[in-house]
C-alpha cells in the first residue's frame, strides 16, 4: 500500500522543491544557481530526474602537496542523480547526447548486481532495474564522464523545526562557512539543499546529522574547512546520509571519538589532493555501512596519529566498515595505515564490499608504526579489474604531462601486508600484524592482480594469514603462486583452505 503523503511533504512538492515519483520515490529538485550535467536526461520510475554535476578525477596523476591546488586540466565533469525510496527496486532510464559509439560498451557496476542494461541505439537510452538503495555506477564507453545513481533512503523530516538545537537546512543554497556543533546537536540538509561549507565537533557527545541533501566544501582553499566532517574527542555521533562533495581535505574524519555509526553517505566529486573518504583514527566501536565513496586518495582508512590531541593515544578498536561501494581513484581503497601510532589495532572488519574501481591497492595494511595488530577480517570482498587500467604516476614537475600508455599492463594489487618505517611514520619503533582472514574474495577481471606480503625483520613479522574461497576470475585459488603471491623471510603461517 502506497503511504500517505504528509502536509510538509505537500507542501515541499508544491513548492517544486522535490518531485513525488509515488509515495515511495522523492526526487529532489536542483537550486536555480546549481550547475546540471548536461550529458544524460534521467527518469526514476518513470519522473524525470534532475543530474547534479560533481568534479571528479580524470586521471591518477599526484604529487606530495606542494602548497597549491591541483590544476583543473587533471580533472572532469561528471553526473549524479540523488532520491528517496523505500521501494523494493528503482527502474532506470537514461538517454544521453552522447554519440553512438558509446553505446558499445555499457556497464553498470557494482558488477556483483549482475545488472545487464536494455539498450536502444536508435533512442540512445538505457534501461535497468537496481535493487533497493543499492549506489551504481553507469558507466559509457570507460569509466570517463560516468553517471552515479545514489538513493537513499526515506528520511522522517524533523516535527519541529524551530525546536532547540536542531539546524535544518531546506531546499535551496546556503554559505555558512565552518559550522561548528555542540553537544546535543542536530543537523537536517533536506532534498535540494546544498550547504557551503563544513562541520566541526570537538569535545561533543550525542551529535545527530542526517537528510538527503548536500554539503559541499568546493569554495574553500585547502586547510580552512578541513573536510565536510571533522570530531575530535567526541562520542555518540550519528551521520545518516548526506552527499560529500568536494572536501578540501580528507572528507570525514574521527580522531579519538567513540560510539559512531555512519550510515547511508555518499562522496562524490573528490578530486583535489589528499581527497580521502572516511578516516578513522585512534577511535573504538565506529560502524561506517550502506554507503558510496568515490576519491581521490585512500577510501576507507584506519589510522594511528601521533598529534591531533591531548592525553595519551587510543587505540583502533571494534571498527566495522560493511555493506559500502567504493571506487578509489588514487591510492587504496581498504587501509589500515600508513600511520599506525596506537597501542594496537584490534578487531577491524571490512565485509560486504564492492570494489569497483583501485588504483594502488584494493587492501593493504601498511604498518609504519609500533602498533600491535590484530583480528582484521576483509571478508566477502569483491574486486573488479578492467582490461586497462591507467598506471598511478606521481607528478614530478609543473610541466609534466600525464603519459596514459606509460605502462599499458598495469593492474594495482589485490592484498599488501607491509611493516616498514616510511614517509608518514611517527614512531621510532615497529609493530607487527597477527592474524588476518581473508573470506570469500573475489577478484572480476582478465587479469591477475599481484599481492605481496613484507615484515621487517625478526621480532617485527607477518604470521597467521588466511585465504579462505579466494576466487581470481572464477578460478579458486589454493597457493601463494596461484595468487601472484610475493613474500619475504619475515613472514609466517599464510595459509589456503
Amino acid at each position: 500500500m502506497k503511504r500517505k503523503l504528509s502536509l510538509f511533504f505537500a507542501i515541499i512538492s508544491a513548492l517544486s522543491f522535490a518531485t513525488f515519483a509515488d509515495a515511495e520515490t522523492i526526487i529532489p529538485a536542483v537550486p536555480d544557481s546549481e550547475a546540471v550535467y548536461p550529458d544524460f536526461e534521467v527518469r526514476i520510475d518513470g519522473v524525470e530526474a534532475p543530474v547534479w554535476q560533481c568534479r571528479v578525477s580524470a586521471i591518477p596523476f599526484n604529487r606530495v602537496w606542494p602548497g597549491y591546488q591541483r590544476g583543473l586540466d587533471q580533472t572532469e565533469l561528471a553526473g549524479f542523480v540523488t532520491w528517496e525510496t523505500d521501494a523494493p527496486t528503482t527502474e532506470i532510464v537514461v538517454r544521453t547526447t552522447r554519440d553512438a559509439d558509446a553505446l558499445k560498451s555499457v556497464v553498470v557496476r557494482p558488477l556483483s548486481l549482475g545488472i545487464r542494461p536494455k539498450i536502444d541505439a536508435e533512442k540512445k537510452e538505457i534501461a535497468f532495474t537496481i535493487p533497493g538503495t543499492t549506489p551504481t555506477v553507469l558507466e559509457l564507453g570507460d569509466f570517463h564522464n560516468c553517471l552515479h545513481l545514489l538513493p537513499f533512503p526515506i528520511y522522517k523530516r524533523p516535527d519541529n523545526l524551530n525546536a532547540p538545537n536542531l539546524r535544518y537546512f531546506g531546499p535551496g543554497v546556503h554559505h555558512e562557512g565552518l559550522i561548528e556543533v555542540k553537544s546535543g546537536d542536530e543537523i537536517f540538509v533536506d532534498a535540494g539543499a546544498v550547504v557551503y561549507g563544513g562541520v566541526r565537533g570537538r569535545d561533543v557527545e550525542n551529535v545527530k546529522i542526517s537528510g538527503p541533501g548536500i554539503i559541499d566544501a568546493g569554495p574553500y582553499e585547502r586547510g580552512t574547512i578541513n573536510g565536510i566532517f571533522r570530531f575530535i574527542n567526541s562520542k555518540n555521533v550519528q551521520i545518516d546520509g548526506i552527499v560529500q562533495r568536494d572536501p578540501d581535505v580528507w572528507s570525514t574524519t574521527l580522531l579519538h571519538c567513540d560510539d559512531v555509526a555512519i550510515r547511508n553517505t555518499k562522496l562524490v566529486g573528490l578530486w583535489r589532493y589528499n581527497a580521502d573518504g572516511i578516516d578513522v583514527c585512534n577511535s573504538e566501536r565506529v560502524l561506517v555501512e550502506y554507503s558510496f565513496l568515490r576519491t581521490f586518495d585512500d577510501s576507507l582508512v584506519v589510522k594511528g596519529l601521533e598529534k591531533g590531541t591531548e592525553g595519551p593515544q587510543k587505540p583502533c578498536k571494534d571498527l566495522t566498515f560493511r555493506n559500502n561501494v567504493v571506487w578509489c581513484d588514487w591510492g587504496r581503497a581498504l587501509e589500515l595505515g600508513a600511520e599506525t601510532c596506537a597501542p594496537e589495532f584490534r578487531n577491524i572488519r571490512f565485509e560486504n564490499i564492492d570494489v569497483i574501481r583501485a588504483t594502488h591497492i584494493a587492501m593493504d595494511i601498511q604498518h609504519g608504526d609500533r602498533a600491535k595488530i590484530r583480528d582484521v577480517t576483509f571478508e566477502n570482498i569483491r574486486v573488479e579489474f578492467d582490461d586497462k587500467i591507467p598506471a598511478p604516476i606521481y607528478q614530478s614537475s609543473d610541466d609534466q604531462v600525464y603519459n596514459p600508455d606509460a605502462d599499458p599492463g598495469f593492474c594495482p594489487n589485490l592484498a599488501v601486508i607491509v611493516i616498514a618505517s616510511g614517509m608518514w611514520s611517527q614512531d621510532t619503533i615497529n609493530g607487527d600484524v597477527d592474524g588476518v582472514l581473508f573470506k570469500d574474495v573475489r577478484v572480476y577481471g582478465a587479469r591477475k592482480p599481484y599481492s605481496s606480503f613484507t615484515g621487517k625483520d625478526s621480532e617485527h613479522k607477518a604470521t597467521n594469514v588466511v585465504f579462505d574461497n579466494l576466487q581470481i576470475n572464477g578460478e579458486k585459488i589454493m597457493s601463494a603462486e596461484a595468487m601472484n603471491l610475493v613474500q619475504n623471510e619475515f613472514v609466517e603461517g599464510v595459509s589456503f583452505r
